[in-house]
């Protein structure tokens, strides 16, 4: 008889644990999501709001391109992060992480990397400004701050300082030119002038 009813007891004790247990963990999950942070929607609004007015005060487009082709026929693309229209107090169209390719009707392809660029209003030129790198097919390379380019016809040109790196050795000047050959043999020259002096390093 003992031995029954402390069987009994035990089943009740299993059976009350069964009913028991299952609600205390229901209960520590609704206190543990009652504690937890809420999340409000609404807090991201005004980080929206912000980027939304800055666009309508500032517009601009991005990766815009720009394709032409000059009168003597070099096919020119430029490139952009980034542009802004004319505003009040700046001249003609402005962008910014500037690339620029010119194919020459002879086959040669220069490129020009820069900051920014500004293309004046009546889009006659493009003036390249910041950490300008021109690379031409000839195997120079030529840095400046400022370089411009013709869009009407194959006229590039930097009359600021510039280095340059190319076969020969290391070249500074005070003014860069590209432009076509004047004596009329179709071709394209890459002259310096101005205080011009080169650092000659012979071939390896």
């Amino acid at each position: 008889m003992a031995r029954s009813a402390g069987g009994d007891g035990w089943s009740r004790l299993v059976g009350l644990l069964k009913v028991v247990l299952p609600l205390a963990a229901l209960g520590a999950l609704s206190t543990l999501f009652l504690l937890s942070d809420r999340i409000n929607p609404e807090d991201a609004l005004p980080f929206a709001e912000v980027d939304v007015e800055e666009r309508l005060r500032e517009p601009r487009m991005t990766r815009p391109a720009y394709a032409g082709m000059t009168e003597d026929g070099s096919a020119i693309e430029v490139t952009a992060g980034e542009a802004r229209p004319a505003q009040e107090g700046v001249k003609g169209q402005s962008a910014a992480d500037v690339t620029g390719v010119m194919t020459t009707p002879d086959g040669v392809v220069t490129h020009l990397v820069a900051d920014a660029a500004n293309l004046p209003q009546d889009q006659s030129e493009v003036v390249f400004t910041g950490n300008v790198v021109l690379d031409h097919e000839t195997g120079y390379r030529v840095r400046t701050e400022e370089m411009i380019a013709n869009l009407q016809r194959t006229d590039v040109r930097s009359d600021l300082p510039v280095v340059a790196d190319g076969p020969v050795g290391q070249i500074t000047a005070d003014r860069m030119r590209l432009t076509q050959d004047g004596a009329g043999g179709g071709g394209y020259l890459l002259v310096f002038n101005g205080n011009v002096k080169l650092i000659y390093q012979p071939p390896k």
